[in-house]
């Protein structure tokens, strides 16, 4: 694993500044703009039920983390959630050799 992190390490480090940067468009500029999910809007156009809260089953809802700032639970989210697809890459590479 040590060999692989060495060979892409400039990949590893984009994807880290990536994630650091990520509250910045997720949550700063999305407040100050007033964005929201266009998919949100045409459910509420046509009267739809939101049921996320309802059937939620993650406890990273909306990239958050409870109890945490919302900029910082972007971070939380986007490390886990890298991680994750680094490792299975990792374990799919190591199954196919």
């Amino acid at each position: 694993m040590k060999e692989i992190v060495l060979r892409y390490k400039k990949a590893f480090i984009l994807i880290l500044f990536l994630i650091v940067i990520s509250p910045i468009f997720g949550v700063i500029l999305a407040n100050l703009l007033g964005y929201h999910e266009p998919l949100d809007i045409a459910a509420e156009l046509l009267g739809l039920n939101e049921t996320t809260e309802e059937i939620n089953w993650t406890p990273f809802l909306d990239y958050s983390v409870p109890g945490l700032p919302p900029e910082v639970g972007y971070i939380v989210s986007g490390l886990l959630g890298a991680s994750v697809v680094l490792l299975l890459g990792y374990i799919i590479i190591k199954v196919l050799k």
